[in-house]
């Protein structure tokens, strides 16, 4: 049986932010569905091939007249028996005007430029669906990232909020990895590409990992940086991030880095990290 989530709630509550937590805990998330459609989406969920196991979509008041049955399908869809839960969000009037003044967007519903009559108007619009509420989330005293650990929680129980790690060697001769998070350079360590017996051979040899490991600043190196990322790799999680990729880069990639990331993903293991060394077939 497919889990769906309905988000629905006052514009310039949080649902975009919402749905953005949904999907980290590997909800499919399809935004302004039009209620009528609802039996729909959840058959097409159980019987894809993959078999969608948890479904999130967003249902307000952007889906104009549609927008009239979604109390009445949300009803009919609970009595057949399906897992469905309702999750309603909103703010007080003077948080969502904060907002909006702060954004320099429009309300929806203020046509003539109003922004608190369109707060009043959809709140009365809303107040057939929040009534169905399985949970309600007030959200004019929270900033993003509370509201995601908010959601998570009542959510995510049975999932694991582990970030993902990804380790990658490069070669600063070959470009800055600008899709990394956290650079370290290891150029300051000896290298092997100045032995002759090394030169052609790669961090993955095992000539080439003692040369490296046996420097004492080498060990000492990678101790830091383990320390370092036991303290961020938490901080990071709780902040909402769900990968974080660390870079480590030598001169041609080939060589220091790729034994230093080798030995952090061995340390990190318990973390299950993906390895990456990019330059290492280079030069």
């Amino acid at each position: 049986m497919t889990q769906l989530v309905i988000l629905s709630g006052l514009s310039g509550s949080g649902k975009s932010t919402a749905v953005k937590a949904l999907e980290d805990l590997g909800y499919f998330c399809v935004d302004n569905l039009p209620p009528t459609l609802l039996p729909i989406f959840i058959e097409l969920c159980s019987n894809s091939a993959e078999h969608i196991t948890k479904a999130a979509l967003v249902m307000d008041i952007r889906e104009g007249v549609f927008f009239e049955r979604a109390s009445d399908m949300i009803i009919e869809i609970k009595g057949k028996g399906k897992w469905v839960e309702l999750l309603f969000l909103e703010s007080t009037d003077e948080a969502i005007l904060k907002r909006y003044k702060e954004t320099r967007r429009k309300h929806p519903l203020s046509a003539n430029g109003n922004i608190l009559k369109g707060i009043l108007k959809e709140r009365k619009m809303l107040s057939s669906i929040r009534v169905l509420a399985d949970h309600v989330i007030d959200t004019s005293l929270l900033n993003v990232h509370q509201l995601r650990e908010i959601i998570q929680d009542i959510f995510g129980k049975t999932v694991s909020k582990r970030i993902t790690i990804n380790l990658l060697s490069f070669g600063y001769k070959y470009g800055f990895p600008y899709d990394a998070d956290v650079v370290f350079d290891a150029r300051f360590l000896p290298s092997p590409y100045f032995i002759e017996k090394l030169k052609d051979l790669t961090g993955l040899n095992k000539q080439v990992r003692n040369f490296v490991l046996k420097k004492i600043d080498t060990r000492k190196f990678i101790k830091k940086l383990v320390d370092l990322l036991g303290f961020l790799i938490p901080r990071y999680e709780k902040e909402g991030k769900s990968y974080l990729t660390v870079a480590i880069g030598c001169t041609g990639g080939k060589h220091r880095s790729v034994v230093i990331v080798s030995e952090l993903a061995e340390k990190l293991k318990h973390l299950s990290p993906t390895v990456w060394h990019r330059d290492i077939s280079k030069g």
